[in-house]
């Protein structure tokens, strides 16, 4: 039974503002306040033993984000979400602006980018991925406002008094699942990293911030999954499990190794009393 008292979608323009030909929208701005915002915080967090990033250093990896985030977000959609479709129209490959970005694929572009980078630069990589993790939530928070916005990746229906009917999602009422994971994904983990590496000593264990990320965030997502409608193309992959689910697990295996690694790591390098 659903409910009669569901929120009208509000209808927000995805389009900020119309210069000509040219249309600068709200998906398009949560990018660049994203990786804005984070540069500064990236900054801020900078300014603490231990100190990662050179002068320049810090002035050119915001190219590199960029790249990493955009090509590991559209090789992921594709590979992850719809790859039948786009073997058979490849040259939809490259219309990102028709939509279609994978979180996880973004995640693993901007680690392969600030490898590399890393590299190029003689940093430490588990120490520049820390602050990246810290700085990340940023942006997750930003972009799914702006899916909200949208109306895109809604949730599944329910009768909860705060449903909302989004314009893309038919006449019943549904999970506003992007606002979850907005709070969850972006603002909890950005609030919780925040703390962690500002009043404890997580920063001198490389790894330590990074793993907290991937935990939390594998099991934000995963639980928002239950509320958010599958992607019409793949459907719940076996037994209710999402393509989102199954991509988080990995994630969560990988941050719980980082944290024991750092742990132990630590625990190794501390001199014995006596």
């Amino acid at each position: 039974m659903f409910s009669f008292l569901a929120i009208p979608f509000p209808m927000i323009d995805p389009v900020l503002l119309q210069l000509g030909p040219v249309a600068i929208r709200w998906y398009s701005l949560s990018y660049i306040a994203g990786i804005l915002l984070g540069w500064w915080y990236a900054g801020y967090l900078n300014k603490k033993p231990p100190i990662v990033f050179s002068k320049k250093a810090y002035d050119d990896v915001v190219v590199w984000i960029i790249l990493g985030i955009i090509l590991g977000g559209r090789l992921g959609y594709i590979l992850f979400y719809n790859l039948p479709h786009y073997l058979e129209s490849p040259a939809e490959m490259l219309a990102v602006w028709q939509g279609g970005m994978s979180f996880h694929g973004g995640m693993i572009g901007l680690v392969t980018a600030m490898y590399i980078f890393s590299r190029k630069h003689n940093m430490r990589f588990l120490a520049l991925v820390d602050i990246v993790s810290c700085v990340a939530p940023i942006g997750i928070f930003l972009g799914r406002i702006a899916n909200f916005i949208n109306g895109e990746l809604y949730g599944r229906t329910t009768d909860v008094p705060w449903a909302v009917i989004f314009p893309r999602g038919g006449d019943l009422p549904r999970h506003p699942s992007q606002i979850y994971e907005a709070l969850l994904e972006g603002l909890a983990i950005l609030l919780i990293l925040f703390i962690v590496a500002n009043f404890t000593k997580a920063r001198q264990k490389e790894g330590m911030l990074s793993g907290m990320f991937l935990v939390f965030y594998g099991i934000f997502r995963c639980f928002v999954e239950f509320f958010r409608e599958p992607d019409a193309q793949l459907g719940f992959i076996f037994g209710g499990i999402t393509m989102g689910q199954l991509l988080c697990i990995p994630m969560i295996l990988l941050g719980i190794g980082l944290i024991v690694r750092a742990i132990i790591k630590n625990e190794s390098e501390t001199p014995a009393a006596g």
